[in-house]
């Protein structure tokens, strides 16, 4: 994730781009990067080694800033605009992909892309710059079903205050623009104290996952990783919040055969043969140097596994605890 001095000339360096570069060395072969942003993790890997990286990002602003220093690398970069829960579509017998769920700073740094509580901007928050916004939901969804956003998204135990002040703002105007909302948020919350963080994060968070679809393309996404990697390739996923971490560690505990809760009287079953093989059980995350470096670091782990040669299956979502909110049309 890169910070506002970031430029394509001096690139970012990614949250846990060395301990991931560590656990799945030596890199090499073919590559898939399903959250491109800056390009912080598709240059790693090419500086590592890899062959080749496909390179995938929803945003076209993404590979806009990527020119500048694409063309160093020839044909061994290969960009594709998509979403990476078809990665599959885009390449196969991979030897390795990675997913950095965290979104980007060149995102939260455009006032004009809607991202942040922290710039006044139009209350945009679509990755893609297509389909419905933030605004969209905000003035036309139902309370219930804002509420329940806020909610199951965002963790907002004041979902239902929150929720109800808005549909009581935009009966007198449409809220249109980032601190409008954010401000609609702070007057129902208590002031933040020092090294809280702001009151509307948690809501802009919801906002951002529900325009998006981030908890949908991330089960998918998992799903279309088992599929697109050929026996002995690695997928490692860094996360930056407990939800994904849970449905990331649900997924490959699940794919790794350790489900653990079956009946001790029922009768043995043939477990299927397990699609994933599990490097470490506990999560990796940021050592006391990248803390330094990059305070936002604190809250992301690094979970990696490598893909056995078992036939891809199938998994329900629930079974990843993936929250889901009813009414939502986006």
């Amino acid at each position: 994730m890169s910070g506002p001095s970031d430029t394509p000339s001096a690139p970012h360096t990614p949250v846990l781009l060395r301990p991931l570069l560590a656990a799945v060395a030596p890199v090499s072969g073919r590559w898939l990067d399903g959250t491109f942003g800056a390009g912080g993790y598709t240059r790693g890997l090419l500086d590592a080694g890899a062959a080749q990286v496909v390179a995938v990002d929803r945003d076209p602003l993404a590979f806009e800033m990527a020119q500048a220093w694409a063309g160093d690398y020839g044909d061994r970069i290969v960009m594709q605009r998509g979403v990476f829960s078809k990665m599959d579509d885009y390449a196969q017998d991979l030897d390795g992909i990675v997913l950095d769920l965290g979104v980007s700073s060149m995102q939260l740094d455009l006032a004009e892309r809607g991202f942040s509580f922290m710039r006044d901007g139009p209350l945009d928050m679509r990755m893609s710059q297509d389909g419905p916004s933030a605004a969209d939901i905000v003035n036309e969804a139902e309370e219930e079903v804002i509420a329940n956003i806020l909610f199951q998204y965002g963790e907002e135990r004041a979902s239902r205050r929150i929720a109800k002040a808005i549909v009581r703002a935009r009966e007198e105007a449409p809220i249109t623009t980032t601190l409008a909302l954010a401000g609609l948020v702070e007057g129902c919350l208590p002031r933040s104290k020092p090294g809280q963080s702001h009151p509307a994060t948690r809501s802009f968070q919801a906002l951002r996952i529900a325009v998006n679809n981030e908890y949908g393309e991330l089960f998918n996404g998992l799903m279309a990783a088992e599929r697109a990697l050929k026996p002995g390739g690695q997928l490692a996923v860094v996360t930056f919040h407990s939800v994904e971490d849970r449905m990331v560690k649900r997924f490959l505990t699940a794919r790794a055969g350790a489900g653990g809760n079956a009946n001790r009287f029922a009768p043995e079953i043939e477990a299927p043969e397990p699609q994933f093989k599990i490097l470490k059980r506990k999560a990796i995350g940021p050592d006391a140097q990248e803390l330094e470096e990059n305070p936002r670091s604190r809250s992301a782990k690094l979970r990696v596994a490598i893909r056995t040669d078992a036939p891809a299956g199938s998994i329900d979502a629930k079974a990843l605890g993936m929250p889901m909110v009813r009414g939502l049309t986006v």
